[in-house]
């Protein structure tokens, strides 16, 4: 259990005492100034102390956090833009105009729309609850997780920076895991545009026909 707040012994070496705020240590600190600490210039942030060797470092939020881009991934397979207009040159006497939801890809494109959506509220209330368990196992200052609007995979790597920095080297592993769904993202676009550019080529036979 955390001790309360209060005026504590200096952890990192000073003469006086540092305010201890109930979660971490902040800047505030009391006893002896000196003349020349006087007119020194501000120090910066303070270390963040070590986590107690064994504290875990990894948090089902956060492998959420990593994974949750797969989602926007396989939804690229159910976009078929194309098709509409593939429909429409059918019958090159007759052409058909199909309705605009046909055109954008059929309703599975709004609904992958509506889920890569809530796939990216999701990525952020997940960096929250990894900043508020880091926060709970000791960890000062972890990296916010507002930068989970950014891309969840900013988040993975500035948490792991942080977490490396206070558990001896450990915690990379969001970063490695970031960097795998990326590339299998990436790959999932490039087939995604190979289909269309391949749907688009087979309409146009039937594009060239109309009129003739």
């Amino acid at each position: 259990m955390a001790a309360a707040p209060g005026w504590y012994p200096d952890p990192y070496g000073g003469a006086g005492l540092r305010w201890w705020d109930g979660v971490q240590w902040t800047q505030h600190v009391a006893g002896p100034v000196t003349a020349a600490a006087a007119y020194a210039p501000a120090a910066g942030p303070a270390a963040r102390r070590p986590l107690p060797e064994g504290t875990p470092v990894y948090t089902p939020w956060i492998w959420l956090v990593t994974l949750l881009p797969l989602v926007n991934a396989v939804i690229l397979f159910t976009y078929r833009p194309f098709d509409g207009y593939t429909r429409m040159f059918a019958d090159p006497q007759h052409p058909v105009v199909p309705d605009p939801v046909s055109l954008l890809g059929g309703p599975l494109f709004l609904v992958g729309t509506a889920v890569s959506w809530i796939a990216l509220a999701l990525t952020v209330v997940f960096a929250w609850l990894d900043y508020r368990e880091l926060t709970r196992r000791g960890v000062e200052r972890p990296f916010h997780w507002a930068w989970s609007f950014l891309a969840s995979i900013v988040y993975a790597i500035g948490r792991s920076v942080v977490v490396r920095k206070v558990a001896g080297g450990r915690g990379a592993a969001p970063i490695a895991a970031s960097i795998v769904v990326l590339a299998l993202t990436i790959v999932a676009s490039l087939a995604m545009i190979l289909i269309i550019f391949g749907t688009l080529m087979q309409s146009i036979p039937a594009v060239s026909g109309v009129g003739t």
